[in-house]
């Protein structure tokens, strides 16, 4: 027996780390996918190579975990808006990339390797499935998002299915002789139940544990229990692992915004550690001396051809039937190619029930290897190609330069939460220093200075986690309201984020008068939030429009805001507005390429909106678009909106925004710009107007929403 070079576990885990560092680094200068790298150095390192180290438990169980942390990291990393959008044309495609090759892997199989019928159809089951190997590529390329890889990605969870059940019957037939329609049946009902349990009940305990647990350790550690339970009791009934990862990883996606913390720390570790070790372990279990042997490349030869054609064909065949070009076809294609999860437990039957040779085994593995060293080259050829094309169908730059957010930080406590929600709904593609926060103290004494420094450290730290710039900076100054008004102007802020006031005696307001200097000092956007529950756990945004707010200046600022928050955390967002509101809003989202799902309600009188109150959830998020005194969209009864919050929604996520009001040039208001407006030369009749039956709104409208349409 053949002792390995190195065997101190200390060395054997720096020479990992040693090739997930170096491996990259040299081969991006060669233009070869680092993935092929990790690959090519498990065989030079592996027990087939150089014997550097052995193949032993540590690569089983990481490469194993590996595994299926990239299947989770994919499901995760989907966008379920547009998943939902191309999910006809992704059953399509995966019901072409499964059957075509099954049809010619069985025929293939029977006709030129000579197989009986069991073993032609272990060998179809693994032609038809395949491993997102590739999807890494497509993540670095920022190309996730197209309709292509969505495809793709809906047609593994087709193929994987189907490549299971179809293995499962190949192996009852073996087991009992012919094709028992029961046991196929009881796999489809356990498959059912499997999904159906694990929906509702990781649904129910992910929002629970979130409200309850803050701390970013727990939470991952959490969301990873979560996935590989799923993985263990897919695989105890019969199923494939990676199908149970990967369906964790879609019912968790909503809990795991992708501009979060937590996603951040998912998407490091699995990088950095699980998915290499996964990809190095492939390697390792490749031997390189049966390339030389002749049956050996026959059996690879065909199985190559046929795992290939048939992948080919299908990609090809969708991208026509929907008008695809050919970089979105080899965009499919290549993440389609390889083949290793389903593809290696074909391997395992067929080699314990002994229906697979050694020629059969071993060219199965070489076929693995050129899959997965193929299917990164066509992804990043195909992505290429794509994004540039992403990039000159981008909407042109505005001339406008990015709006400047503000976040005042009061104490540490909530200095979390309101980073989260302003990296939220501020864009990521702004630009550098566009987004601050501030802390204003009152006082030089150590305490006070050692809130404002660990307040902005949180801050940092939040923003740090997500690699979004963030300029946090300290102000001293004899009163906060004065400071942060200041701060306003003197930094150009388009829009001021804080907390809501906490009253603390009878006689106070609301919002408190420091927030009412604030909001009367200035005409920039306020926005004001509440939240008792993470927002990662909840499930609507509520917005609530008073009459008139399209001719606020800063209508199209606030809408796109809300418009990245339910993109963010993939919520709903339902619109509470008069019916000539609702064209102005979709133009504005459609205007700014914000595709969420968002829906609209009637709301004619101020009525309406009193009877919502019993239908606000506790995992809803309300916002309430209200005005300032003199505004166009300012009423009446938007002064009493302070007393009713308080009133009756003094347990709800809130959100309070006062929008721009003036001093931003707008044009003038169209049907391709249907937000154009200047407040300021506007007419003061429909204010009065407004303002009159503002006034006359006090008997109840029969207008009721019913509580299942919201």
């Amino acid at each position: 027996m053949e002792y390995p070079l190195v065997s101190n576990p200390i060395l054997i885990f720096f020479i990992v780390l040693a090739i997930i560092l170096l491996a990259p680094l040299l081969l991006n200068r060669l233009k070869i996918p680092h993935i092929i790298g990790m690959i090519v150095a498990g065989i030079a390192v592996g027990p087939f190579g150089f014997h550097v180290i052995d193949n032993d438990a540590s690569f089983a169980i990481f490469g194993q975990v590996g595994l299926l942390y990239l299947m989770f990291l994919a499901a995760i990393e989907i966008d379920l808006f547009h998943l939902q959008r191309n999910l006809k044309r992704g059953l399509v495609f995966g019901l072409l990339t499964f059957l075509l090759p099954l049809v010619l892997g069985f025929l293939s199989a029977v006709y030129w390797l000579r197989t009986d019928l069991v073993t032609a159809l272990l060998l179809a089951s693994m032609y038809a499935s395949h491993t997102l190997i590739s999807y890494p590529v497509a993540v670095r390329y920022g190309i996730t998002k197209a309709p292509a890889v969505l495809m793709a990605i809906v047609g593994t969870i087709v193929a994987v299915i189907g490549a299971l059940l179809t293995l499962a019957t190949a192996v009852n037939v073996h087991q009992n002789g012919d094709f028992s329609t029961p046991q196929i049946l009881l796999l489809i009902g356990k498959l059912i139940a499997f999904c159906l349990g694990v929906t509702v009940i990781y649904r129910s305990m992910a929002r629970w544990f979130l409200r309850r647990h803050n701390d970013r350790v727990t939470q991952f550690v959490f969301i990873l229990a979560l996935v590989f339970f799923a993985a263990w009791l897919a695989q105890a009934i019969g199923l494939e692992a990676v199908l149970g990862a990967f369906f964790a990883g879609l019912v968790l996606n909503r809990f795991v915004p992708n501009t979060s913390p937590l996603m951040a720390r998912l998407e490091f570790v699995g990088n950095a550690l699980f998915i290499p070790y996964f990809l190095i372990g492939v390697g390792m279990m490749i031997d390189i001396r049966v390339i030389t042997q002749i049956p050996t490349l026959q059996m690879a030869g065909i199985m190559l051809g046929v795992a290939i054609v048939a992948k080919w064909l299908a990609a090809f065949i969708s991208a026509r039937i929907y008008g695809m070009e050919r970089c979105d076809m080899q965009v499919m294609f290549g993440l389609t190619t390889a083949h290793t999860a389903v593809a290696l437990a074909v391997v395992t039957v067929g080699v314990n029930f002994g229906l697979m040779d050694t020629a059969m085994l071993n060219g199965t593995v070489l076929m693995i290897l050129l899959t997965c060293a193929l299917a990164p080259m066509l992804t990043s050829g195909g992505a290429a190609k794509l994004k540039i094309r992403m990039l000159e169908q981008a909407p042109p730059v505005e001339a406008d330069r990015v709006a400047r957010t503000l976040v005042a930080i009061d104490n540490p406590m909530t200095a979390v939460s309101l980073m989260e929600l302003a990296m939220m709904v501020h864009p990521r593609e702004s630009d550098v220093d566009s987004l601050m926060a501030m802390h204003i103290r009152t006082d030089n004494s150590p305490s006070a200075k050692a809130n404002s420094q660990a307040a902005l450290q949180l801050a940092r730290e939040a923003s740090v986690t997500v690699d979004i710039s963030v300029d946090a900076f300290e102000r001293f100054d004899s009163d906060v309201a004065s400071g942060l008004l200041h701060v306003i102007s003197e930094r150009d802020i388009d829009c001021v984020l804080m907390g809501l006031h906490r009253k603390i005696s009878i006689i106070d307001t609301f919002f408190g008068t420091k927030m009412e200097k604030i909001i009367a000092g200035t005409n920039k956007m306020v926005v004001v939030s509440r939240l008792f529950n993470p927002l990662n756990t909840l499930r609507r945004i509520i917005v609530y429009l008073p009459p008139m707010a399209e001719y606020e200046s800063g209508f199209r600022l606030w809408v796109t805001a809300m418009g990245r928050l339910a993109r963010s955390l993939g919520s709903r967002l339902v619109f509470l507005c008069q019916p000539a509101q609702q064209r102005v809003i979709s133009g504005v989202l459609r205007r700014e390429h914000i595709e969420v799902r968002a829906g609209f309600r009637d709301m004619q009188q101020w009525d309406d909106f009193i009877l919502m109150a019993n239908r606000i959830l506790d995992d809803d998020l309300l916002v309430v678009a209200t005005a300032r005194p003199g505004s166009l969209s300012h009423s009446a009864v938007l002064d009493e909106m302070p007393g009713f919050l308080q009133r009756y929604f003094t347990q709800t996520n809130l959100m309070i925004i006062f929008p721009e009001q003036s001093g931003r040039s707008e044009e003038s208001m169209s049907f391709i710009d249907p937000t154009g407006s200047e407040s300021i030369n506007s007419p003061a009749w429909p204010r009065r107007i407004a303002n009159f039956f503002g006034r006359l709104s006090h008997r109840r409208s029969r207008h009721i929403i019913p509580p299942e349409s919201l």
